[in-house]
């Protein structure tokens, strides 16, 4: 998987600045959503149109970190990208950028019929969990799913990010979760995308401004602390 490389003075300033390491060093379980993004074979399996190559390392720790939330009461979404056929009218600038093979590729292997809609096969999804359809890169926006308002019902005001890809789809939820008021945490080692240095130039700035980076290391241990 991707390592982790935020420039020292970019930890100091943000360390200096909250006087910790981390903005959301208590994670209560209760109020803690993991919010797991196309964790789909179209982004993921070897060879699919769009997949990150590092994908599916990260499976087993978005598994792990789905397990804590179950055992100690908090909430699992795993979020899926349906590309609609209206999609090609109502989002053409999206379909101007991708070309014709892109737009084709995109509506073909993310239709919901398609084995590439479907979740990457290591990933351990529960009955229990919740799946979100969501059509544009954020699961936030009002017009991509319904995520927010059953984050809202749930009463979670604390959001860990994981998935595919890290400074598309994933960053773009963060942020926004970040700008409806959640607390938000990238979780660096359960995220993936094309290069090392697309995944920590995300990181980096979400961590300046935005909101948390964490491994999931430190968010078990955070969700584990509070459950003690």
């Amino acid at each position: 998987m991707h390592p982790l490389n935020l420039p020292e003075d970019l930890r100091t300033r943000v360390t200096e600045r909250m006087g910790r390491d981390h903005a959301y060093d208590q994670l209560d379980p209760a109020k803690t959503a993991l919010v797991v993004v196309d964790m789909q074979n179209y982004f993921v399996a070897p060879g699919a149109p769009a997949a990150c190559d590092h994908g599916p390392a990260i499976a087993p720790n978005i598994n792990r970190l789905a397990e804590t939330l179950r055992d100690k009461g908090g909430h699992v979404y795993w979020i899926q990208t349906e590309a609609l056929p209206e999609d090609a009218s109502d989002w053409q600038n999206l379909y101007e950028m991708l070309g014709a093979k892109g737009k084709e590729s995109r509506l073909a292997g993310l239709d919901s019929e398609s084995e590439l809609y479907d979740l990457w096969p290591e990933m351990d999804r529960r009955e229990d969990d919740e799946t979100v359809v969501k059509t544009r890169y954020s699961a936030m926006l009002e017009n991509s799913s319904d995520l927010k308002r059953r984050l809202d019902e749930a009463g979670v005001d604390t959001v860990l990010i994981t998935g595919v890809a890290t400074n598309v789809c994933c960053e773009a939820t963060a942020r926004d979760s970040m700008m409806m008021g959640y607390r938000t945490v990238m979780v660096h080692d359960g995220m993936a995308t094309f290069t090392d240095a697309q995944h920590n130039a995300s990181l980096e700035t979400f961590y300046m401004l935005f909101g948390d980076v964490q491994s999931t290391d430190e968010a078990v241990g955070y969700l584990d602390k509070a459950s003690d």
